[in-house]
């Protein structure tokens, strides 16, 4: 008897700590209540008591298939993760902070992180500076090591913070808490039911804008539209759907910019162009696809249709180059969308992690993935 006891506590004892972990846990952060709630169960797109995406988004993975995908990871494949740092920049703040009002700046820092300079203002999208992209802080997606590392504390005051949406990988809680310890951001413009989390995590609530599909905002002279994709949310067990997913519009006073943020190919990309006619850069995700979620993530190949159908001038691949979150090897995505893109004649923009530019001249393009094997 006391032998199978014994064995009954080794069994429930991890999942009773696990289920204690997720319920406590600060990083996980919270479920929207009061009248965030009732703005999320108001939704077009809410019913059965979770929100849907526009087109049917089968995402049922077999028992079978989800042990075959966690095998993978945990057991390591070759080339997705690369051999040594990644060169990268030191990022230039006197030289951000020098950029005039009229012109553009952006710096990218990996993954779906952006520092944007749009008529005088500070953007910073899905900002991820902790060591994981994880719910653990011991165990999950690991960041690459980089030559010249960003931290919070070199960022300049950012004027508006994007969010759109609540994953790991684009919601960091230790990068939120420095955020708001620092003082860092005056704003915060985030996707419906996100502003749960960062209550939580003391953002004061007057810094916070939640917005639904298609709503504006204004922030100074920036116009700010979010936008439909084509994705899912939640950072524990039970709360997948629960929060509102999108992407960003920035319409300044002569570029129009898109951060797409997350999402599988779409007809919603195809109905951006029309409405907005032409965008001077699409910031379109790029990596963590794969055979066995192909409706959320992107194929490279997609990710080049996509900007084609946004009519974008120039296409600047992203979610790619911090961790490793899909199967494939790690620079796979960006060599294939390269060859894409030029197929289908469309002018990319890869700058180095770190450099800033003030341009969507694609001759600052560099190929520095070839660096590291």
């Amino acid at each position: 008897m006391w032998i199978a006891i014994t064995l009954l506590i080794i069994v429930l004892a991890p999942i009773i700590a696990l289920i204690i972990y997720f319920r406590t846990a600060a990083r996980i952060g919270s479920n929207p209540t009061g009248e965030r709630l009732e703005r999320i169960r108001a939704q077009p797109n809410y019913r059965d008591g979770k929100l849907y995406n526009l087109e049917p988004t089968d995402m049922n993975m077999p028992f079978t298939v989800m042990l075959k995908v966690m095998w993978t990871m945990l057991q390591g494949q070759k080339g997705r993760e690369p051999q040594g740092p990644l060169p990268t920049v030191k990022f230039d703040r006197e030289f951000w902070e020098r950029i005039p009002a009229d012109q553009v700046g952006l710096c990218w820092f990996g993954h779906s992180c952006l520092l944007i300079k749009l008529d005088g203002l500070t953007f910073l999208t899905d900002p991820v500076f902790g060591e994981r992209a994880s719910t653990f802080t011991f165990a999950g997606p690991r960041r690459f090591p980089y030559t010249e590392r960003i931290t919070v504390e070199q960022l300049p005051h950012i004027d508006v913070l994007l969010l759109s949406h609540d994953h790991y990988d684009h919601l960091c809680y230790e990068t939120i808490l420095e955020l708001v310890a620092g003082k860092k951001i005056g704003r915060t413009i985030a996707a419906l039911g996100v502003g749960a989390h960062l209550a939580k995590w003391d953002m004061p609530a007057d810094m916070i804008t939640e917005v639904e599909w298609w709503q504006q905002v204004q922030a100074g002279p920036v116009t700010l539209t979010f936008a439909p994709t084509r994705h899912f949310t939640g950072r524990s067990m039970t709360n997948r759907f629960s929060t509102l997913w999108g992407s960003f519009v920035l319409e300044g006073k002569s570029k129009r910019l898109y951060f797409g943020a997350d999402s599988g190919y779409s007809p919603t990309f195809k109905e951006l162009g029309e409405r907005f006619g032409r965008f001077d850069l699409a910031m379109l995700e790029c990596g963590a696809y794969s055979e066995y979620w192909p409706l959320i993530h992107m194929f490279p190949e997609q990710t080049a249709q996509a900007a084609k159908d946004l009519n974008a001038d120039v296409l600047m691949p992203i979610h790619w180059g911090q961790f490793a979150l899909g199967l494939h090897p790690w620079k796979e995505s960006i060599e294939r969308v390269t060859t894409k893109a030029a197929e289908l004649d469309l002018p990319l923009l890869t700058p180095r992690i770190g450099r800033i530019i003030t341009s969507f001249d694609t001759s600052v393009n560099e190929r520095w993935w070839e660096e590291v094997a």
